[in-house]
């Protein structure tokens, strides 16, 4: 399943070392090639001559130890990876990475790769749990950096708790389900909205909605799992960046068509999941409104209407929407696809249990030109995702045809 896949393995120094030689193996197994860099630290659990020889490959961990005068190792190393593992990930490491600090090969190879990057932290509980890391761990999610959470179980400290780092047949399973998508999206620019945009009505309020942006950040990540160069133009939602995604963050449904108005010349795939409020007060006051006696209103104006626009606009753009029901789901997804001349229109019913809002779950149909027409059952909003975008990747591979 890995065969000439190409990992690079960067081990940093915890008792859990001992796992990231089983992982190599493993990795090794299923076909892949496998790089080991090392820290001082890795190199006082476990010596380099045990990753050379369950890799088959040179070990390295001095920065100005170059085995091939004709390249820089550490830039080679980060321009060989389609994949890099930290694993185990101390709290050094990852403290380094998340401030920009290289001063070993492990650091100065991670700051100079452009492959995806995960992260298998492994340590006490109290420090996994300690705000400083855990602000690492998150600046590391902004910065679109995966993360293989650790497990739960008894630590080498004698704690029990979570910081385990995740077992070796695991990862490789990750793995494997990662590099062996087909790179149906390579070469393409996909341009995803997600989350809600909150309407200013004066400094301390804000008109909204319920949207969580877990489908539009899992149709992010679903895009960049396919190879596409990916831009995430978010509304205000908590949820880290996928993986070798580029986000632009907004707030208004204003910015979010300015934002999306900017890149949609460029773009290949236009993947419209936010929910961008239809209205907005059409006074913004400057200073918080004061509590009067009886009723109140606010005056509403519309916004842009952003899928509509780009519907008018698009030349070669293939261009998605999404629709957010409560009822007559068919009936209304079909007008929406033939009004804003898009070419898909993906659509569910919001009052479904487990299909809704803030759900991790979905359940979608999805309408296209010529009546096409498909259902899929309930799913984990990642996995639909992918298969969303496989179904429409394939099928706009055959209309190129």
């Amino acid at each position: 399943m890995l065969a000439k896949r190409k990992i690079l393995l960067c081990v940093s120094g915890g008792i859990a070392v001992y796992k990231a030689v089983a992982l190599v193996s493993k990795l090794s197994q299923a076909g892949a090639e496998v790089k080991v860099i090392m820290t001082e630290s890795a190199r006082q659990f476990v010596q380099p001559l045990t990753f050379q020889v369950m890799s088959r490959n040179d070990v390295f961990y001095d920065t100005f130890d170059e085995k091939d005068s004709s390249v820089i190792a550490h830039i080679d190393l980060a321009d060989w990876a389609d994949l890099i593992i930290v694993a185990p990930a101390t709290a050094n490491v990852i403290g380094k990475l998340a401030n920009g600090i290289g001063d070993d090969m492990v650091t100065t190879t991670l700051l100079a790769a452009t492959a995806p990057i995960w992260i298998a932290p492994a340590m006490n509980v109290h420090m996994y749990n300690h705000p400083a890391v855990k602000r690492n761990i998150a600046q590391l999610h902004d910065d679109g950096i995966r993360f293989i959470e650790p497990s739960e179980g008894f630590l080498a400290c004698g704690y029990v708790g979570k910081g385990r780092l995740e077992e070796p047949e695991k990862i490789t399973e990750l793995v494997t389900g990662f590099l062996s998508r087909e790179q149906l999206l390579k070469g393409k620019k996909v341009v995803v909205t997600a989350g809600p945009t909150r309407e200013r009505i004066d400094p301390v309020r804000f008109l909204t909605n319920f949207s969580s942006g877990k489908m539009g950040y899992a149709m992010a990540e679903a895009a960049a799992e396919l190879g596409a160069e990916t831009i995430l133009i978010s509304g205000p939602v908590s949820l880290p960046v996928p993986s070798g995604v580029k986000r632009i963050s907004v707030e208004s449904a204003e910015e979010m068509f300015q934002a999306v108005k900017a890149e949609f010349e460029t773009s290949d795939f236009v993947i419209k999941t936010a929910a961008v409020a239809d209205y907005r007060p059409k006074t913004l006051h400057d200073r918080k409104m004061k509590k009067q006696e009886g009723d109140s209103s606010i005056e509403l104006e519309r916004t842009t209407d952003i899928l509509q626009y780009l519907g008018s606009e698009k030349s070669s753009q293939v261009l998605i929407g999404f629709a957010a029901e409560t009822n007559d789901v068919s009936h209304y997804a079909k007008s929406k696809l033939e009004r804003k001349n898009a070419d898909y229109i993906i659509a569910n019913d919001v009052t479904e249990a487990q299909a809704g809002f803030e759900s991790d779950t979905n359940r979608v149909t999805v309408y296209g030109k010529q009546e096409f027409e498909k259902a899929f059952e309930l799913l984990p909003k990642q996995e639909l995702a992918r298969e969303l975008l496989k179904l429409i990747a394939e099928r706009e591979m055959r209309n190129d045809r």
